[in-house]
């Protein structure tokens, strides 16, 4: 995929794209569970119900995220898209039950299935609709740092696993006679999806909970103040600490104290900050610094638990 084509397949783009494909494949998995009556394809279609709403969520949410900072937000609208996250988890655990609750009736009164081969067709059809719109999200979501368009993604990859498991216990159906593995494998994949919503839950309420950023990141943070950091024999003539980070959807934030000779006017202070500043987010993509600056002998200390008291 070229630089051009990634800039422009922004996060609302993909998500309309999502919007879209959601519909065709509901058309498609429908279908395919009324000509077979199997139950297998029903929590198939149902799970493209979930995908429909949570592409239509995420796609609001990545909206409201992309709006500039203002008064009542000053440091913008990032956080909106792990609420398009937990979101999408509900609905996902939400289907999965309701996939169980249908299987479990089926698997009390099995029935035969019909129109086999159009059935899988169609699954088959919607299947590689959902996995190519899957790989093209998953590749923007690391460019654009956004969560929002990994767990639609990530729901996408879901819906196909979860075809290929209907369509593996359609075809075992066939060839045993055993019409009892169509609801069994119904319930089986109802649990996987369970295990991705409670994941996609987690994520986002790391994200509002203001997590830390990647391990990579904050090495490429480190690395650039390194190359700041000057010492004259024993003596640290430029220093940095109390370096804490965040992320906030597609934003990363970092703060610190940096320690200068107290000598120095402030106008010196100030352009060396300056370039600190600069050099961090041209390494980091995204990232906003806040820098304190603080003369050489002096400590601060954040977190003091009397502070709440």
């Amino acid at each position: 995929m070229t630089a051009s084509v990634s800039s422009w397949l922004t996060p609302r783009r993909l998500l309309m794209a999502s919007v879209v494909v959601a519909l065709i494949t509901i058309t498609l998995k429908t279908l395919a569970w009324w000509v077979t009556d199997s139950v297998g394809l029903l929590s198939d279609a149902m799970e493209s119900l979930v995908n429909l709403a949570s592409a239509v969520f995420g796609l609001v949410m990545v909206t409201i995220a992309a709006r500039p900072a203002d008064d009542d937000h000053p440091y913008g609208h990032h956080k909106a898209e792990y609420f398009s996250s937990g979101f999408e988890g509900i609905l996902i655990i939400v289907a999965a039950l309701g996939i169980v609750w249908t299987a479990g009736q089926r698997l009390l009164d099995p029935q035969p299935l019909e129109q086999v081969g159009w059935g899988l067709a169609l699954s088959v059809a919607s299947s590689a609709l959902n996995g190519l719109l899957a790989w093209v999200m998953f590749r923007a979501a690391r460019q654009h740092r956004s969560i929002a368009l990994e767990a639609d993604a990530k729901h996408l990859v879901t819906d196909v696993w979860t075809s290929a498991g209907v369509v593996a216990g359609i075809a075992l159906v066939q060839v045993t006679g055993w019409m009892w593995l169509d609801p069994v494998v119904a319930i089986g994949v109802a649990l996987n999806i369970l295990k991705e919503g409670f994941h996609l839950i987690w994520r986002s309420t790391q994200g509002l909970m203001d997590e830390a950023v990647e391990p990579e990141v904050l090495a490429t943070i480190e690395q650039t103040l390194a190359g700041f950091a000057h010492t004259r024999g024993e003596t640290e003539i430029i220093r940095f600490d109390h370096v804490s980070t965040r992320k906030a959807g597609q934003r990363r934030f970092v703060d610190l104290h940096m320690h200068m000779p107290a000598a120095w006017t402030l106008g010196r202070a100030a352009a060396l900050r300056s370039s600190v500043e600069q050099a961090l987010m041209s390494a980091v993509p995204g990232l906003r610094a806040s820098i304190q600056l603080l003369p050489s002998d002096v400590e601060a200390h954040f977190y003091d638990e009397a502070d709440l008291k």
